[in-house]
């Protein structure tokens, strides 16, 4: 299963942030029987694989951003659960935002009712996003944006109000507002950014649809499951914890 993973995502192949570990990051000595999926490897999320009879837990943010730590504190308190009880751990960060098939970014579009139709948001010569061609009001895409995302999103008005081109970087990416624009997308549907995207989105002319970081990065580990499922036949379990950010 580690192995269609690795290879279905491209993890050795695909650049992420520093510090980011992709693939296999807690060993398991059994067989997978049943599998949990999260948006974050927490110390709740852990306890929630534990308590659902996971073999294996599939996140989309890992345990290790910075390198190497000591396993006290927080890092042992996530650790201890997975080995006292057998339960693996696996990781895709930007590899899962980005694949076309189970990937944040096009489940969030397909859920939007988008077609994406070119790639957007490069980071180290790979495409992160998509992009899709739309010809509706600017407050329709939002209100199906709530819709879709189960809540309010926050919207920085800064491009038309009759939307033709948008483009989805599902999590943090307010840092592609300029590559946005020069794509020639008017609206940019994303998780989170800084205050200075603001004064960027209105001096750039664009939208930027803010639905939380959390909520926009839902899809990728559900689809993943349902795609394990498929292959493997294998009962699996989204847990649920949203932050509200």
């Amino acid at each position: 299963m580690i192995g269609f993973f690795d290879e279905l995502l491209e993890v050795s192949d695909f650049p992420d942030y520093r510090g980011a570990m992709n693939g296999l990051q807690v060993h398991a000595p059994g067989p997978v029987r049943k599998l949990a999926v999260a948006v974050d490897a927490a110390e709740y999320s852990i306890q929630g694989a534990v308590s659902a009879g996971a073999d294996l837990l599939v996140v989309h943010h890992g345990l290790f951003w910075g390198g190497g730590a000591p396993v006290t504190g927080r890092m042992y308190r996530r650790l201890a659960p997975l080995i006292k009880h057998g339960v693996g751990l696996y990781a895709a960060h930007l590899p899962l935002d980005a694949h076309p098939e189970v990937g944040n970014c096009a489940e969030l579009a397909r859920a939007l009712g988008l077609q994406p139709v070119d790639r957007f948001g490069i980071y180290e010569g790979r495409a992160i996003g998509f992009q899709a061609v739309v010809d509706e009001p600017r407050q329709r895409l939002v209100a199906r944006a709530e819709d879709v995302l189960g809540g309010p999103v926050q919207l920085l008005a800064g491009g038309p109000e009759e939307v033709r081109r948008v483009g989805i970087v599902t999590g943090g990416g307010g840092s592609f507002l300029t590559d946005a624009v020069d794509a020639g997308l008017d609206t940019l549907i994303t998780g989170e950014t800084n205050h200075h995207a603001y004064v960027d989105a209105m001096e750039l002319g664009l939208n930027v649809v803010l639905g939380g970081h959390y909520r926009t990065e839902t899809w990728g580990v559900k689809a993943l499951a349902r795609r394990v499922q498929r292959e493997f036949d294998l009962p699996w379990a989204f847990l649920d914890y949203p932050s509200g950010l």
